[in-house]
């Protein structure tokens, strides 16, 4: 187990976690589904998750429902991830009227306040993607005024704060917001959840004008590579790329590369939701590049690369 959740939510976020994506646990399946998420792999961990939106465990069935909807976020399908969000809300509205574990010594990450919190996050986020700022804010209240949640959890809720105030015209709110979550992520184990951090606040810094967060955003971007989060690769080199002194060239590659990687990776709604995104940049879809054979990509080489030279491994 302990393995299993260093893939999640520790040092080991690139782990082969496939054999547990088919573990007759379903608590084991919500976190290799959490891992392959987190690499990419949106179709496995859909299929991961199959079924488990109507566990008769409401806690488990939110957090199931959390992470499905941060995957079809992540391809900028707001709306989508906005009913899968709503229906773990609703989960865990009906959990006040039942007798469940708030807490599991064996499960520490499925709980009841941050599975509710999760909801409530996701949701502001869906907000902001569909520009409803207001509605956000007033979610992202809601989710702040539950105490005692994890240091995962108090992350991802900062994260949403800076983009709400980044929606908002307010960079430097967002600063604030985002150092908190980078804070938090550094005294936690979570490789993924310090490379996103970064990704945060080099967004928020590099729209202040900060030149700092063009050095945010290179960290993150290694990071990612390193470990192969490429739901974290795209925006990071997608930001560098348009950031005034640096090379389009250098970038676009690892942003195209790696989104085009997480869409064959993903089930067929995912890629029709994604393609009709306005959030996703339509150059980057699709590429004048012949395919390549034996199931090679762009991004072939790149898990264990860096951004601080060329780009290995792309054409």
């Amino acid at each position: 187990m302990d393995e299993l959740r260093r893939a999640a939510f520790g040092d080991r976020p690139d782990a082969d976690v496939w054999a547990d994506a088919r573990s007759a646990d379903p608590r084991r399946r919500w976190l290799a589904a959490v891992a392959l998420g987190g690499q990419g792999w949106y179709a496995a961990a859909a299929t991961a998750l199959s079924g488990l939106l109507a566990h008769p465990d409401p806690v488990l069935a939110a957090m199931v429902g959390v992470t499905l909807a941060s995957h079809r976020r992540q391809l900028g399908a707001h709306a989508a991830a906005r009913t899968l969000d709503g229906q773990a809300l609703r989960r865990m509205a009906e959990e006040n009227w039942r007798t469940v574990a708030r807490h599991s010594v064996e499960f520490p990450e499925i709980n009841s306040d941050d599975a509710r919190v999760d909801a409530l996050v996701g949701l502001a986020a869906d907000a902001v993607g569909l520009g409803r700022v207001d509605e956000a804010r007033r979610l992202h209240a809601a989710a702040g005024a539950v105490d005692h949640v994890s240091s995962r959890c108090a992350i991802r809720r900062d994260w949403v704060g800076a983009e709400i105030a980044l929606a908002g015209g307010n960079p430097h709110a967002a600063i604030a917001c985002a150092e908190r979550a980078a804070v938090r992520a550094s005294e936690c184990p979570s490789i993924r959840h310090q490379a996103k951090s970064h990704l945060v606040l080099g967004v928020a810094m590099a729209t202040a004008g900060d030149a700092g967060g063009a050095e945010l955003l290179e960290r993150a971007l290694d990071q990612a590579l390193r470990h192969g989060l490429l739901p974290l690769v795209w925006p990071s080199a997608l930001v560098l790329a348009g950031l005034p002194g640096r090379d389009p060239a250098r970038f676009t590659p690892f942003a195209r590369g790696a989104l085009q990687t997480v869409l064959r990776r993903a089930d067929a709604r995912a890629r029709l939701l994604a393609e009709a995104s306005s959030w996703l940049p339509s150059d980057l879809l699709r590429s004048s590049d012949p395919p390549r054979t034996g199931g090679e990509t762009i991004l072939d080489g790149l898990s264990t690369g860096s951004c601080q030279g060329s780009a290995p491994g792309v054409r």
